[in-house]
Formats: C-alpha cells, structure tokens, sequence
C-alpha cells in the first residue's frame, strides 16, 4: 500500500473510490446501499466535492480490502496540498504580461509544482522584466541552470 500511496499522494479520496467503482464496475448508488451511506454522499466525495470521514473511510475500506484509514491518510494529505497551495509564494504577478500566460489562469499557477514549467516559459516568451522578476522570485543560480540545458 504504501507505493500505491506514494503515487497518488495529494489526490482527493473520492476521486480514487470513483476510479475503483468504475475498475469494479459497480454502480454509486448499489455501493453506497451495500454500505449503508447515502448515495448524495458518496456522490459528493467521488467528485471531490465533500472530505472524506473517518467512519465513511472504515466502509470503504472494509468492502474493498483496503486498510480502514488507507482514504483517511489521502484526505490529509489533500488537505495539506490544498492549504499549501494557499499559503505558497507568489512572484510579482504585475511583472508579468498576459500574453505570457495566455492559456492559463496566472492565479492558479502553483508556482512550486510548476517551476520548471515556468522558467521555461519565461526564458523563451520572456522580456527584460519579467526574467529578473522570475530570477528574483526562484533565485539566479535555478534560472541559470534551467538556461543551460
């Protein structure tokens, strides 16, 4: 379990009890019957629209032979992504022209996970300003190495 866990570190819980209905082909609302949930809940996790809970992660567990807090430690996990992703630094997004980041929301770049992705586009679309923004924001010696390869 635990490599299994590793993977798909982060991902909310639900959206792994859909995947496994979907591999067993079983249906939301015959599983949330089989144990004894209400079909809007196990609804509402699957899409990721509601945390998993301690007792629902007991169920589950037990009808796919997983260990009962298997769903629990991905809701942790989640939870820790999500804060993170609040909580992260974020350059001097004025810096940046629109049409640098034009086939995304620049507010939802989590500027951490995407680093790579970033400098690189910023080291071909770039100007003057918003390389030594980049620079300043991860630093010149990442910046230069990513230039070099």
């Amino acid at each position: 379990m635990k490599d299994k866990l590793d993977i798909i570190r982060g991902i909310h819980p639900g959206f792994i009890v859909d995947r496994e209905l979907k591999r067993r082909k079983i249906r939301k609302v015959k599983f949330a019957s089989d144990i004894n949930e209400f079909a809007q809940t196990l609804t509402s996790i699957t899409k990721g629209k509601r945390k998993m809970n301690p007792e629902l992660s007991i169920k589950i567990g037990q009808a796919f032979g997983w260990e009962e807090d298997f769903l629990m430690i991905l809701q942790s996990s989640h939870d820790v992504k999500v804060v993170m992703a609040k909580n992260s630094k974020k350059p001097d997004l004025s810096k940046f022209r629109p049409v640098v980041f034009w086939d995304t929301d620049i507010q939802k770049i989590n500027w951490e996970t995407q680093r790579e992705a970033v400098i690189d586009r910023i080291l071909k679309r770039g100007n003057e300003q918003e390389k030594r923004e980049i620079s300043k924001f991860y630093g010149i010696h990442p910046v230069n190495n990513h230039a070099d390869l």
